[in-house]
């Protein structure tokens, strides 16, 4: 690379034009692979991306750079969002049946699961509703359990993580702070996400008495 300036502007750009959030590591291959063998540490990378958030926020762009689920992204900043409810309820979330929201929430709270456990839970089949999770890509497989039958265990995916804009999985809200998060102005971004899970969550306790 030539410049600092052009390798500040390859990372913007790679980090844009990924449809998912991309990991450091995967902007240090690019780079290295397109760029004759230079190398750029993880340590210089988030370097670059604190610098071209610091100049977004300089010239009080409505997006930063963060990171998501192990990688990159562009996000709109809290501010923002309640203008952009009108697009956003058209999102993968808001689509999905009151059904699916009950157990996405069983699963994002007790993970790894397996759905007889989930089936338990909620007194009902889930099998076709863990399929439409896991063809929306919220959910993922995470191994066996060692049980009878050795049945599939489920967790939450990199795409539940960007849907709520999660670093992690440790950053969803436990179930005493929903009440507390939800009466919080700053986080209009999740309410209704964090409402249609409570609901879930309500509906699952109910039906375990």
């Amino acid at each position: 690379m030539d410049t600092e300036i052009e390798l500040k502007q390859v990372v913007e750009a790679l980090i844009f034009s990924s449809p998912e959030p991309v990991s450091p590591e995967s902007i240090r291959t690019i780079i290295a692979a397109k760029a004759d063998g230079f190398e750029v540490s993880e340590t210089e990378l988030r370097a670059l991306i604190a610098e071209l958030n610091a100049a977004y926020e300089q010239g009080r762009h409505a997006f930063r750079i963060k990171e998501i689920g192990g990688g990159f992204s562009f996000a709109t900043q809290s501010a923002y969002h309640p203008w952009l409810e009108h697009i956003q309820h058209e999102n993968t979330l808001r689509k999905i049946s009151q059904t699916a929201l009950e157990t996405l929430a069983i699963i994002a709270y007790k993970q790894p699961i397996t759905k007889p456990e989930v089936d338990h839970i909620r007194g009902v089949d889930s099998g076709y509703v863990v399929k439409q999770l896991l063809e929306k890509g919220l959910i993922a497989i995470a191994g066996r359990n060692d049980g009878p039958g050795r049945a599939l265990l489920y967790k939450t995916s990199n795409g539940f993580l960007k849907h709520f804009g999660l670093k992690a999985i440790t950053e969803l809200p436990k179930p005493r702070e929903i009440e507390e998060i939800l009466q919080d102005d700053d986080m209009a971004k999740h309410r209704q996400l964090i409402l249609e899970l409570k609901a879930g969550m309500e509906d699952d306790e109910e039906n375990q008495k």
